[in-house]
C-alpha cells in the first residue's frame, strides 16, 4: 500500500481510563516517569534556580522565541498538551519523526501533463513506498492548442511557476533518483522543445518528453496493485488532458501471479482526445445532452481502430473483465458517488463502482449547471468545465465494452515511475508493488505497525511481556 504521510490525522485513540489496572498500564506509568525525567533534566539541582547573568538572560529570551518541532514525539507533545490545558494521551499512536524520513534517500517523479503538474517524492517501504512530499497544480498547459497548435505564453508561464515550486521541493530533499516527464502537450506542440529549454533555464529542471507507449506502460505500473487477479482481463484507461491511454491486460494465464503486470499487456492504444481539447471543441461550461452525445460519438469513432477490439468484446461478454480508471474523471465520479463533503483520497482510491453507479453519477453531473458543478467540493471551479468531457470519454468506453464493474485509482504515472525506479535499484521487497489498502494482508498491516512502533528490541520486549 502506498502510504501518504502529510497532514493526515491519526485514528481515534483510547483514553487512559480504558487501560487495564495491571500489566500494560504499569508499563505506561514507567514510560511517563521516564519522559518526565527527560523533560526536567535541565531544571537545575534540588529545585534551586541558578542565577543567570544578563547575557545568559538575553540568550534565554532569544531561545524561547524559537518554535519547537511539532512532530517530535515525547516532550514537545507533552508541553503542547499542557499549554492547551489537556492531559497528554500517552496511548496515542505517534508518527515517525519527520526528520528521519527526510534524511532517508528518496525517489521523485514529476508528471507535466496537458492539464496538471504533479510531483511525488517517496522513500522505499517494504514492498511499496511511503510518500513524504507531494505537489499538484492545474496549469492547463495545453489550453488553446487545438486551434493554434502551439503552447501559449500564458500557459507556459503557469507551468513554469509550478515547476519552480517543484524544483524547490526537490532541493530540500535527499533525492537518490528521479524522473521528470512531459506528455501530450509537449509532444505535439510546435514550440514544445522551446518550452523544455525555457524550463531548463528558469526552473533548473530537465524534462523528458515521453512517447505514448511509455505513458501507457507507466499508467499500468502505477495501477498494478489495484488489478483483480481473479479476473480474465482488465481494461485500464487513463483519461488525460490531451490524450487518453487504453490498455488491455490479458490475465487468463494461470502463472499470472508470478508475472509482472506490465508483461500481461496484450494490446494498447492512445487516443488523441482528452478533457481539455474535447471540451474546447464542444464546449464545457453549458453542456446539454446533445452536446454530450456529440462528444461520445467522436470518441466512439476513434475506438473502432483499437487493436483486437472484437477479441476484447468477446472476453467482456463473458463477464470476467473489469475496468480500472486512473484520472481526475473517475476520482470525481467516485467522490460524488460517496457524497463526500471534501475530496478524501483514502476513501476514493481502490473503491469499486458498478456499471449502474457510474451511469447514474454521469447523469447526475449532466443535470448539474456549471455553477452547481463549481460548488461541488469534489469538482471545484478548476474542473467544472472539464469533468463532463471526461465523462463523455468514459461513456464511450462503457458503450464499446460494457463491463459490470469499474475500480477507481487515485494513482497513475508518478506511482508507475517510482515503482520502476525502485525496482531497478532493488530496494523493494519482493520486486513487485504491494496490494491496495482495501485488500492488503494482515502481515502487511503488522509490518507497517511494527515499523512505526520501534526497533526489534522493543518488539521482542512486548512479546515477552504479553506471554
Amino acid at each position: 500500500m502506498t502510504n501518504y504521510d502529510g497532514d493526515g490525522q491519526t485514528g481515534k485513540t483510547p483514553s487512559p481510563q480504558d487501560a487495564s489496572p495491571t500489566g500494560p498500564a504499569d508499563k505506561k506509568k514507567r514510560r511517563r516517569r521516564r519522559r518526565r525525567r527527560r523533560g526536567n533534566s535541565n531544571a537545575g539541582v534540588a529545585g534551586v534556580a541558578p542565577v543567570a547573568t544578563d547575557q545568559q538572560q538575553s540568550n534565554q529570551a532569544n531561545t524561547q522565541k524559537v518554535a519547537q518541532p511539532a512532530n517530535v514525539p515525547g516532550k514537545s507533545n507533552v508541553n503542547k498538551a499542557k499549554q492547551n490545558g489537556k492531559p497528554h494521551n500517552y496511548n496515542a499512536k505517534k508518527k515517525p519523526y519527520a526528520g528521519k524520513l527526510r534524511a532517508r534517500p528518496a525517489y521523485a517523479a514529476l508528471d507535466l501533463g496537458t492539464n496538471n503538474c504533479r510531483l511525488l517524492v517517496a522513500v522505499p517501504d517494504g514492498t511499496s513506498f511511503r510518500v513524504v512530499d507531494a505537489f499538484s497544480r492545474i496549469v492547463r498547459l495545453g489550453e488553446g492548442m487545438s486551434n493554434s497548435g502551439r503552447l501559449s505564453n500564458e500557459a507556459m508561464d503557469r507551468a513554469v511557476e509550478a515547476l519552480k515550486v517543484c524544483a524547490q521541493k526537490l532541493k530540500g530533499r535527499n533525492i537518490k533518483r528521479f524522473r521528470l516527464i512531459a506528455t501530450e502537450a509537449c509532444r505535439i506542440a510546435e514550440n514544445g522543445e522551446e518550452f523544455i529549454a525555457r524550463v531548463r533555464e528558469e526552473a533548473g529542471l530537465e524534462l523528458e518528453i515521453v512517447n505514448r507507449e511509455t505513458e501507457a506502460r507507466l499508467a499500468v505500473a502505477g495501477c498494478a496493485p489495484l488489478v483483480d487477479r481473479q479476473s480474465d482481463g482488465v481494461i485500464i484507461f487513463d483519461i488525460g488532458g490531451g490524450s487518453s491511454e487504453l490498455v488491455w491486460l490479458d490475465l487468463k494465464d494461470s502463472n499470472f501471479a508470478k508475472t509482472r503486470i506490465a508483461r500481461r499487456i496484450r494490446t494498447w492504444t492512445s487516443l488523441p482526445v482528452g478533457v481539455v481539447n474535447i471540451s474546447e471543441r464542444h464546449g464545457g461550461v453549458h453542456v446539454t445532452p446533445p452536446v454530450f452525445e456529440g462528444m461520445v460519438e467522436e470518441v466512439m469513432g476513434l475506438l473502432d481502430d483499437f487493436p483486437e477490439a472484437e477479441a476484447l468484446s468477446a472476453m467482456v461478454a463473458k463477464g470476467e473483465v473489469h475496468m480500472l480508471g486512473t484520472s481526475g474523471t473517475v476520482t470525481t465520479l467516485a467522490g460524488v458517488h460517496l457524497g463526500l463533503d471534501f475530496y478524501d483520497r483514502s476513501k476514493v482510491d481502490g473503491i469499486w463502482m458498478s456499471s449502474k453507479d457510474v451511469g447514474s453519477m454521469t447523469q447526475k453531473l449532466l443535470e448539474m449547471s456549471f455553477e452547481e458543478r463549481s460548488g461541488n467540493a469534489c469538482i471545484g471551479k478548476e474542473r467544472a468545465d472539464l469533468v463532463l468531457a471526461g465523462c463523455a470519454i468514459l461513456e464511450a468506453l462503457r458503450r464499446k465494452w460494457p463491463c459490470n464493474r469499474m475500480r477507481v485509482a487515485d494513482r497513475g504515472l508518478r506511482e508507475g515511475i517510482l515503482y520502476e525506479l525502485m525496482n531497478e535499484d532493488g530496494v523493494l521487497k519482493g520486486g513487485r508493488p504491494a496490494a491496495s489498502g482495501a485488500v492488503q494482508s494482515n502481515r502487511q498491516k503488522k509490518r507497517r505497525r511494527y515499523w512505526r512502533r520501534g526497533s526489534n528490541k522493543t518488539k521482542t520486549q512486548n512479546q515477552s511481556d504479553a506471554s
